[in-house]
């Protein structure tokens, strides 16, 4: 970008208050055979970015429709698979992974559509709202997967919380967060600065709660291994249930997760016109990227892991009763 012009005093309203002449700073920069203003003001944290015009400018750079494309083929492929393989095993708790998919390719298709209308309200809130709230669902179906686990090897008593509130506490902790982020999604798509800054904060405390929901779910799974290590019962000394693979594949999306929200974490508090909102390569390497991994490695280690061998030929055919090994896997 070019710098063109110097600092230099203005007046404007704070808040709808009385005017403060002398202490805005207007830099202007070129982007896009556009003029844009950086504004900045002592009184507030960080700054905002507005076009000549006074338009709250929503991006930074020109997205990229090389990245999108790549995305959007991804998650194209990858929720197709998910798709496919919930629908083969009937395993339905996993509506929620698969609907994440979804979130991610309609998220990066709104990318797409940015790059040639940087300046439009819609593509830009289906990519910033459909790209944070994806892994929410996809932690909806990894919390199920836990309690169904305990189930199959019926080690109910050696669970942290009894396996009847297990998944409904963070279910319905993760459902929270899922709103609280989605609410701030939608006040940042505002083009009034105030507004985006407590968009931004909300988002931030939903992080922030999704990340401790998600510590606390790696508690209770590692528990439960070391408990179950101790203590195996004939289901999981057995070894027809995969419960040990299953429990490593749930670690592993956990911590991708984590680390994706620690990402946004950070990304929020730097606020609109912070280092990670000033390039786009973050959102694809922390997030897309990520995500992408998650989806990939859910896939490899689907929860057909935690039925018992002997019903992955069976439960299938219609009229068939499952066995009680099985009654853990239920969908309720």
């Amino acid at each position: 970008m070019q710098h063109l012009s110097s600092l230099r005093s203005f007046s404007f309203q704070d808040r709808g208050s009385t005017c403060i002449p002398g202490t805005l700073q207007i830099i202007g920069y070129q982007f896009n055979s556009a003029q844009l203003l950086v504004f900045h003001h002592p009184s507030r944290k960080g700054s905002f970015m507005m076009s000549e015009k006074g338009e709250y400018v929503l991006y930074h750079y020109s997205p990229s429709i090389v990245a999108a494309v790549v995305a959007i083929v991804v998650f194209a492929i990858l929720t197709g698979l998910h798709t496919y393989r919930m629908i083969q095993t009937k395993l339905w708790f996993c509506v929620p992974f698969t609907i994440g998919g979804v979130f991610e390719l309609i998220g990066y298709i709104g990318r797409a559509a940015g790059h040639s209308s940087p300046e439009s309200l819609v593509p830009y809130i289906i990519q910033s709202l459909f790209v944070l709230v994806a892994p929410a669902l996809f932690a909806a179906s990894i919390y199920m997967t836990l309690g169904r686990l305990i189930r199959a090897v019926h080690a109910e008593s050696l669970s942290v919380v009894r396996v009847s509130w297990l998944t409904k506490l963070f279910v319905c902790g993760d459902v929270f967060t899922f709103f609280i982020q989605g609410g701030g999604g939608g006040i940042m798509a505002s083009h009034d600065p105030d507004k985006v800054k407590m968009g931004q904060n909300i988002i931030l405390g939903g992080l922030f709660l999704q990340i401790i929901i998600f510590g606390l779910f790696v508690v209770a799974s590692i528990v439960f291994h070391l408990r179950l290590q101790k203590q195996p019962t004939q289901e999981a000394y057995a070894g027809d249930v995969k419960w040990q693979k299953m429990l490593l594949v749930l670690y592993a999306v956990s911590a991708i997760i984590l680390v994706r929200n620690i990402f946004r974490v950070v990304e929020y508090i730097g606020g609109n016109d912070g280092p990670l909102l000033r390039v786009e390569w973050p959102i694809y390497v922390f997030d897309a990227l990520l995500m992408a991994a998650t989806m990939a490695i859910w896939f490899a280690g689907y929860p057909t892991l935690i039925r018992p061998a002997k019903t992955l030929s069976s439960d299938s055919e219609s009229g068939i009763q499952l066995p009680e090994t099985y009654i853990g896997m239920s969908t309720k």
